[in-house]
């Protein structure tokens, strides 16, 4: 395939979906990977006014290579950053409350997206389960992280969640917690 072919295989087929793709940078990746050897160009042409395209194929270092990386992503749990991650780690700068509504707002648009997600898995009777799980492991993850969103919730309705006189206190009277500011000005969280 030449590169434009290849966005539009992986737009066509939900691969888009599936991982990060940084389509202005498809170029000069499909330029180091025939650098590398991992691919070569079989054929190069222009089609009418089209501009000149070269169709590449992948080489046998370029399939042991993708195999490799594959057996490496299937076996080895690598640290992911996600942005939820990166806002809970954070949320104390809003104010309880808000963050409750907030909260409710994610709630409720990964229930509608859970619920999207599943309708649509419905509707694809045709294709193996095999040509799925990547579908289904994305279900699972919006479902657990609504299970998560959802106790997390519970607990702060409930006021069962430790810190949230401080929080709520801090938020009130823009002082810091007693506690919390001597944690800080010894240098951070106690060591477990």
């Amino acid at each position: 395939m030449h590169p434009y072919e290849i966005a539009t295989v992986l737009k066509r087929t939900g691969k888009d979906t599936d991982m990060n793709i940084k389509w202005g940078s498809l170029y000069t990746v499909v330029g180091n990977l025939e650098k590398y050897g991992l691919i070569q160009a079989t054929t190069s042409g222009r089609e009418g006014r089209r501009p000149e395209r070269t169709v590449y194929k992948i080489t046998e270092a370029g399939r042991a290579e993708l195999r490799d990386w594959m057996r490496e992503l299937l076996a080895v749990p690598d640290p992911e950053f996600p942005r939820f991650q990166a806002a809970l780690s954070e949320m104390s700068v809003v104010p309880p409350d808000e963050v409750t509504t907030l909260l409710e707002q994610r709630l409720a648009a990964l229930d509608d997206d859970i619920a999207a997600q599943r309708a649509a898995l419905r509707q694809l009777t045709q294709l193996p389960r095999v040509f799925l799980v990547e579908a289904e492991f994305a279900v699972a993850m919006r479902q657990a992280e609504a299970d998560w969103t959802r106790a997390l919730l519970a607990e702060m309705a409930a006021g069962t969640l430790s810190g949230m006189d401080g929080w709520r206190a801090y938020h009130e009277t823009g002082e810091l917690p007693p506690e919390l500011a001597e944690m800080l000005a010894e240098g951070g969280l106690p060591a477990e």
